[in-house]
């Protein structure tokens, strides 16, 4: 399994070590806030329309093949820009590594739930999504240090060797899972389970979850801003958000696993929680920032590992990768709607009413969740 989760780390180390560093560290690559706004949606926007194609295929083919490839392209994506070093070869390396992240993270997903028993499925999520919040946490980070260091080309130059070895031990390690055979399947069949409330719920809930994190991740620091705090206060109540997502996901798969915790009620919980950090964000000072970013982490800590685990558990295994790809196209569509709902707000309003509608948002998923059970466990 630690493969995996090295792969899941890989993909948000490289997510966020570079989108944090972009900015302040280019200055002849990013000449305009326009450029910057591009880079890191390109990264984005690759994950959005492949990761469901991507996950298809795991499931054509074998989860490994596609996980394999996917940490291939993204080492050699990031040595791209290690070699060429220009602005131009910049977009292509980050297109690359979106378009590879999109391979080896769902099928990452999938590995981890065929090679688990559905009664380990809320473990084997909680640590998967725990080694993704610490390569969250320490992007920014050490990802600043590497750059300070020796450029933004150094920083290339440790994902292209990250991605090689987690290949290499990937290829080393995970054992080979075979394609299981399946009943063909048209568009409407595919609608018509994407659109059943067993997916749609935890799905939902991943994507409310993902839009919460993003938002206190991007919003925080200027809440604290705005309070007259430093970018050492602001940046440790970040790093508080993460930690929080980070101890949480174990923890509550290994609940759900024991039977001290149900599917459904953390879910429920989880969302909450999430939207009682958002509201505690319209609170000023460092005191609302920070309880803020302690309830934001935790709720979405919650619901990672027990949505992933609920999919996982009522999808077919020979149809997971799908699946896991669609769940994870539902994160990024919350991943980019949850910024720009509280922007949105906030252009109109202030930043106080942004932190709301998402809170209310949020809030209203639970109505959701008890009306339509996403499975048994």
């Amino acid at each position: 399994m630690w493969p995996l989760y090295a792969a899941g780390f890989t993909t948000a180390f490289g997510a966020h070590g570079i989108a944090a560093n972009l900015g302040g560290f280019s200055d002849d690559a990013v000449t305009s806030l326009l450029v910057l706004g591009g880079l890191l949606a390109l990264y984005d926007g690759a994950e959005v329309v492949l990761k469901p194609l991507f996950g298809s295929l795991a499931d054509r083919i074998g989860a490994r093949p596609v996980l394999l490839g996917g940490l291939v392209a993204f080492a050699a994506a990031s040595g791209l820009y290690v070699v060429a070093d220009s602005p131009g070869w910049l977009w292509a390396a980050r297109l690359g590594q979106g378009a590879a992240a999109s391979a080896f993270s769902p099928s990452a997903s999938a590995l981890v739930a065929r090679l688990n028993p559905a009664a380990g499925h809320g473990r084997a999520f909680g640590s998967y999504g725990f080694c993704k919040s610490v390569g969250y946490t320490l992007g920014p980070l050490l990802g600043g240090v590497l750059v300070w260091a020796g450029g933004l080309r150094l920083l290339f130059a440790v994902l292209a060797v990250l991605g090689a070895a987690v290949a290499v031990w990937a290829a080393v390690a995970v054992p080979v899972v075979p394609p299981l055979p399946k009943a063909r399947q048209t568009v409407l069949d595919l609608a018509r389970r994407l659109a059943d409330p067993v997916f749609l719920a935890p799905t939902a809930a991943l994507a409310g979850a993902t839009a919460a994190l993003s938002v206190g991740v991007g919003f925080l620091p200027v809440s604290g801003r705005a309070a007259g705090l430093g970018t050492v206060a602001t940046g440790a109540a970040v790093s508080v958000l993460a930690a929080c997502a980070a101890l949480v996901q174990p923890r509550a798969g290994r609940a759900l696993d024991e039977g001290h915790l149900t599917a459904r009620s953390g879910l429920l919980a989880g969302l909450l929680v999430t939207a009682a950090g958002l509201a505690c964000a319209m609170l000023p000072g460092l005191a609302g920032v920070l309880c803020a970013a302690a309830l934001i982490g935790a709720g979405t800590g919650l619901i990672t590992p027990l949505g992933f685990a609920v999919l996982a558990s009522s999808t077919p295994p020979e149809r997971l990768g799908q699946t896991m790809g669609s769940a994870e196209l539902g994160r990024e569509l919350g991943d980019a709607g949850g910024p720009l709902l509280v922007a949105s707000v906030a252009t109109a309003t202030t930043l106080t009413y942004g932190y709301a509608a998402l809170a209310v948002l949020l809030a209203a998923g639970p109505l959701v969740v008890l009306a339509h059970r996403p499975g048994k466990r």
